[in-house]
C-alpha cells in the first residue's frame, strides 16, 4: 500500500519578502519521513485571502492531509482562521473552549484579554482545537487541514501533537554515495540505474568542494534490500 500523502501551505507576505526564513517546512519534512507520510507539495501563498481560500480547497482535494503555517496571530494580516472557514463554508466567531484557554493563560500572567489577543479565539464551528503547550492560542483542524501557527517553537509542537493522530505508513530509507565525477560523467549510467529500480527514488544533488566537482546520489525507499542492491550496483558502476 502507499504511504498516505501530505501537503504544506506557508501563509505569510514575510516569507515571500524575503524577510523571514522559513523553518517549519525542514522540520515537517523531517516528522513526515518518520512517519510514513509522504510530503508531497509546499505552496506558499502572501497574506491574499482569495489566494489562501483557492489553495486550501485545491490541497484539501488532492491530498489525504494538509498543514498550514501562518496567519493565525491576533494582528490585522493573520487572516487565516477567517480564510479556512471560507474554504469550507463554515462559521467562525470567538469560541468559548479557545477563549477560556487564552483568558486563563492571560489572567495567570498578568495581562488583559483584549481585543487583539481575542481574535486568536475565533475559531471555525467545526474546528477541533490543536493544543499549544508554548503559547496556549491554539491550532485547530477542519477535515483534513491542520491549522498552525508560523512561530517555529509552536509550529513545532502543534506537530507533536496532530502526528500521533495521523495514519502513517513505512518510514522511508535513505543511503547517500558520494561520487567525485561531474554530474555529466555519471548521468548515463545513473539513468539506467534509475529505470533498473523504478520503485526507489534516485537523486543527484552536484557539489563543488576545494575545486572538485562530484555529486551526492541519494537513493531513497521503503525496501531495505532492495536499496541495499540498487546502492551495490551504484558503487559497482562508479567504484572509488
Amino acid at each position: 500500500m502507499p504511504n498516505p500523502t501530505a501537503a504544506m501551505l506557508v501563509i505569510g507576505d514575510e516569507i515571500l519578502s524575503g524577510r523571514t526564513r522559513d523553518a517549519n517546512m525542514y522540520h515537517l519534512a523531517g516528522q513526515l519521513t518518520e512517519a510514513g507520510i509522504d510530503l508531497v507539495e509546499v505552496r506558499f501563498v502572501s497574506d491574499d485571502a482569495p489566494a489562501i481560500i483557492a489553495a486550501v480547497k485545491s490541497l484539501s482535494a488532492a491530498f489525504d492531509t494538509v498543514f498550514t503555517s501562518g496567519g493565525i496571530g491576533p494582528t490585522h494580516d493573520d487572516i487565516t482562521a477567517d480564510c479556512i472557514a471560507a474554504a469550507f463554508d463554515d462559521h467562525i466567531d470567538v469560541r468559548d473552549d479557545a477563549r477560556a484557554l487564552l483568558q486563563a493563560h492571560y489572567d495567570k500572567n498578568g495581562h488583559e484579554m483584549n481585543d487583539a489577543r481575542l481574535r486568536m479565539a475565533r475559531i471555525p464551528d467545526s474546528a477541533t482545537l490543536i493544543d499549544n503547550p508554548v503559547s496556549i492560542a491554539p491550532g485547530f483542524t477542519v477535515r483534513n487541514v491542520h491549522v498552525m501557527a508560523g512561530v517555529p517553537s509552536v509550529f513545532q509542537a502543534m506537530v507533536a501533537t496532530v502526528l500521533p493522530t495521523l495514519t502513517g505508513g513505512a518510514p522511508l530509507i535513505s543511503e547517500t554515495l558520494r561520487i567525485d565525477r561531474g554530474e555529466g560523467d555519471i548521468a548515463g549510467p545513473l539513468g539506467k540505474l534509475a529505470d533498473e529500480f523504478s520503485d526507489l527514488s534516485i537523486g543527484s544533488y552536484p557539489f563543488q568542494k576545494d575545486g572538485k566537482y562530484g555529486a551526492n546520489i541519494v537513493i531513497r525507499g521503503q525496501d531495505p534490500a532492495i536499496i541495499a542492491s540498487a546502492m551495490s550496483k551504484l558503487k559497482a558502476a562508479f567504484p572509488v
